[in-house]
């Protein structure tokens, strides 16, 4: 089976859909199927190409197995909903025409959650009369809505009513959790083409690791129990509850040996260096995103994570995929988002919940986590247990799986646009 995969984030980006998809496909070539990905330069989240790639109309590499095709966008940091919005769009308008160049393709599969990527599987399958799965990864542009990027209500209504059509007129749609597979039922999309298939975490990857020495000597972080966040800072994280708990047990006899490690790129980075200088955060350190092959060893400085997202209804729905790769690695967990994945820690006692934007309690549960090793040791055992039923190569085989089924119902393929196979 031929896999054409539609997706603007894929390595060396580090972001959650760039290692969904890498990792998905990847486990697809290894199982015998051919896998083209078209997706754009890497750049995300400063709106700056990654070294050694131009944004070109076109180029191409192989990956692990995966055929890779680049096209040009137009580049913009993530921040500003129209440059955004711009990106996005140009993605669309110069896949379409290069997914001609990709024959004797039997299924076609774009991930949100910005809809132009859909959109452009959905026309390409028009023009290869082969199906497309919509996968799942976001709300959006209920997200939108939910961090007040955007009150154009119009706009936003338009590009509600363009996601119910992806929805309607994709062959199956692989949701990430099952909020989101309720919610679109709730909409009037037909259940027996909802599939869910989790995050999870590559389990060769993220493994229990001795902290690297030399990274603690680096940042000072020697005899320090380090207090996480990984990811990115954006409207939807509210890192500022971080900093005030950071702030909270700066002066605590209790905590002077914790230190804050905020690693990442994001659009409220700045702000929150800033805030972090006027605080005088001694504290504190921020770090750049790291290339996706030094990620674990940055992990491994971590004693306690912290996985945190906006107080709405909507992040209810939301399981952040950082959580399978704290589990992975022994890390406990301190999870401020409500919903879906506070019941998985709950359920796996992977970690302490606490409710979003409450600082007070996150420190109270940092302290309780300081005094109580034991309590952390059970935790990371408890988290690394649990972390084999979400092993990326098993869910890459589910989501297969579908793939399989939804090529296999399709009418055969009609003969393509007359090009050579360019993967």
């Amino acid at each position: 089976m031929h896999i054409f995969f539609f997706t603007d984030n894929f390595p060396p980006e580090v972001n959650a859909p760039a290692s969904r998809t890498f990792e998905h496909c990847r486990e697809w070539v290894r199982d015998g199927h051919g896998v083209t990905v078209i997706t754009c330069a890497p750049n995300f989240p400063k709106g700056r190409v990654f070294d050694g790639y131009r944004n070109r109309l076109w180029s191409r590499e192989r990956m692990d197995g995966i055929d890779v095709i680049r096209v040009w966008t137009f580049i913009a940091a993530n921040e500003g909903f129209l440059k955004r919005i711009a990106d996005y769009a140009s993605f669309m308008l110069t896949s379409v025409p290069a997914s001609l160049f990709v024959r004797k393709v039997d299924v076609i599969v774009a991930t949100s959650p910005q809809l132009f990527t859909p959109c452009a599987a959905l026309i390409a399958s028009l023009l290869k009369r082969r199906p497309y799965v919509f996968e799942l990864r976001d709300l959006w542009p209920e997200s939108i809505r939910a961090v007040g990027a955007m009150r154009n209500s119009r706009i936003l209504d338009a590009l509600e009513a363009l996601e119910l059509l992806l929805y309607r007129r994709a062959a199956h749609v692989v949701s990430v959790t099952q909020a989101f597979r309720r919610n679109l039922i709730s909409r009037g999309v037909d259940d027996d083409k909802i599939s869910v298939v989790m995050n999870g975490a590559d389990l060769t990857r993220f493994r229990p690791c001795p902290r690297d020495e030399s990274l603690a000597r680096r940042f000072g972080f020697e005899h320090k129990i380090v207090v996480g966040y990984v990811g990115t800072h954006g409207m939807a994280h509210a890192l500022t509850t971080v900093l005030n708990a950071a702030e909270t047990l700066r002066d605590d006899p209790e905590t002077r040996d914790v230190q804050f490690l905020f690693l990442g790129d994001g659009a409220q980075k700045e702000q929150l260096k800033s805030d972090a200088a006027t605080k005088r955060l001694s504290n504190v350190v921020f770090l750049d995103t790291v290339p996706r092959e030094e990620v674990v060893r940055y992990w491994t400085l971590v004693d306690i994570a912290v996985i945190h997202l906006k107080r709405t209804p909507l992040f209810e729905t939301v399981i952040p995929s950082k959580l399978f790769e704290c589990m992975a690695m022994g890390i406990p967990v301190l999870h401020g988002v409500a919903g879906e994945s506070a019941e998985i820690v709950r359920r796996d006692h992977a970690g302490l919940v606490f409710e979003p934007e409450d600082d007070h309690a996150l420190a109270t549960h940092i302290k309780t986590l300081v005094r109580d090793p034991d309590l952390r040791r059970r935790l990371s055992d408890n988290a690394l247990a649990a972390s084999r039923s979400y092993d990326r190569s098993s869910l890459a085989r589910r989501m297969l799986d579908i793939l399989e089924r939804t090529a296999r119902q399709a009418e055969p393929p009609a003969t393509d646009a007359p090009s050579s196979r360019s993967t």
